[in-house]
């Protein structure tokens, strides 16, 4: 069976745990919590990064630090994983879904301004598959609107929109280190804090609430329960395997966008006559390619072409489920306007095998399988 995935190992995992295991420091804030949080402020350019212990800690942290009350309204795309929403919900928030754009399955930037009312706090992005949504008009809405701009860039390490790293251009970024990412510690994720105001309330929310920064800081000599917080920190064991990762996260990145265009290219040829669809890249984005799929015509199409390749043992899956579909989203949220897009693609997508160790052969050899499915057709 050609796997989906594999975790990405690097070689320098073990010897960085060992590390730890020598030591006496296992929780948050250690050594190796430092270092990969240097990394990302010096390599990315954000005022803060802080680990966390996945995506979902970042996002809800990120609803805390701008306040989210009962009755505040998020905008953000339904097609997401469901931590995008659960964030706000927890706080009380209506999630008001938009339509995704066609060519990338990103929010359609042109819609948001008629899903903006008074309830209307944030606008939440989700750079999809590693490609940038439209940040320039999004960010000139959210200001025009006082909003602020929240960009889950879970899949996006290392993704740029022109010159600006994704995750460091709205006002909070959130990123996911879970073994299914490109950069990977098994669990884990990191929020980039890019205003200084936001700085000393994400210091606090992460440490349960209390001001403990300050105390190791020297700044005050005892610490104590000051806001809302719970414990948004990584375990120095994982640290320790993500710096590892991160020291070749621009390795990581080449192989894959060359497995990547070796993909695009070999399926160019077979897209025309099946009605198949490649990805699309505007542009103004520099990926890291972090998925490649294909869109086939119809639902029927999705699930015959999966069960094909998984009769050829290759390990192919489609990807989420509309949230405005689901029974919670039908509760806890609403779709602004037509949904044109959202689920008509969103059950038309195929994922391909795409991973730190999968070689070139192999993926000819699903390209191979897609095109005896072709010509079966």
């Amino acid at each position: 069976m050609i796997p989906f995935n594999i975790p990405t190992v690097t070689g320098n995992e073990i010897e960085y745990v060992k590390e730890v295991l020598a030591g006496d420091k296992f929780s948050g804030d250690g050594p190796f919590n430092k270092k990969c949080e240097k990394w990302l402020e010096d390599t990315l350019g954000t005022n803060k990064a802080f680990l966390t212990p996945s995506c979902t800690a970042s996002l809800e942290m990120a609803a805390l630090l701008i306040d989210i009350q009962p009755g505040d309204e998020v905008i953000m795309p339904s097609y997401t994983f469901v931590s995008t929403a659960n964030a706000f919900v927890l706080r009380g928030a209506t999630c008001v879904f938009v339509d995704v754009r066609p060519d990338t399955m990103n929010i359609d930037e042109n819609l948001l301004k008629d899903a903006i009312n008074e309830k209307t706090r944030a606008i939440v992005v989700v750079h999809y598959a590693g490609v940038s949504c439209e940040m320039d008009t999004i960010c000139s809405i959210a200001r025009k609107h006082d909003l602020y701009v929240i960009e889950d860039a879970a899949q996006a390490v290392l993704s740029k929109y022109y010159d600006k790293y994704c995750g460091t251009i709205g006002d909070i970024g959130c990123f996911s280190f879970h073994e299914t990412k490109n950069i990977q510690c098994g669990e884990g994720g990191a929020i980039l804090i890019n205003r200084k105001d936001l700085v000393e309330k994400a210091e606090i929310i992460r440490e349960k609430g209390t001001n403990r920064t300050k105390f190791w800081k020297g700044e005050i000599d005892k610490y104590t329960w000051v806001g809302m917080g719970s414990s948004y920190l990584l375990s120095e064991m994982n640290a320790a395997y993500l710096l590892a990762q991160l020291e070749k996260a621009s390795e990581i990145t080449s192989e894959r966008l060359y497995k990547w265009e070796h993909y695009f290219n070999s399926l160019k040829e077979i897209t025309i006559p099946t009605g198949m669809q490649l990805p699309e890249i505007p542009g103004e984005c520099s990926h890291n390619a972090h998925i490649f799929y294909i869109k086939t015509t119809d639902h029927d199409t999705r699930d015959t072409l999966l069960n094909y390749m998984k009769d050829r043992e290759c390990m192919s899956v489609f990807h989420y489920i509309p949230l405005h579909s689901s029974p919670l989203g039908k509760q806890m949220g609403r779709f602004n306007g037509a949904d044109n897009n959202t689920t008509s693609l969103s059950s038309s997508i195929i994922r391909l095998p795409l991973y730190h160790g999968l070689d070139i052969t192999t993926i000819d050899e699903v390209v191979t399988i897609i095109q005896s499915f072709s010509s079966d057709k």
